[in-house]
């Protein structure tokens, strides 16, 4: 497991609707590791669970095609 800041983290998810489908696994997956980390304050594990949530609605919102897997 690679170790981002939150700051890292909060600019992936920001720019997850631009992302491929594995690309955007992997921020997520990222997000999941810094609201796992019981270094990281309070305050930035509430922002990136916010964005986190965000994204995976707009991933709700998102037509699949081909091998997608969501």
């Amino acid at each position: 497991m690679t170790h981002i800041s939150p700051q890292i983290a909060s600019q992936h998810l920001d720019s997850i609707d631009h992302a491929d489908v594995t690309t955007g696994a992997v921020y997520r997956q990222e997000a999941q590791d810094i609201l796992a980390d019981p270094g990281i304050s309070l305050t930035d594990k509430q922002a990136i669970a916010d964005k986190l949530n965000h994204a995976n609605h707009l991933l709700e919102l998102r037509t699949v095609a081909g091998d997608d897997s969501y």
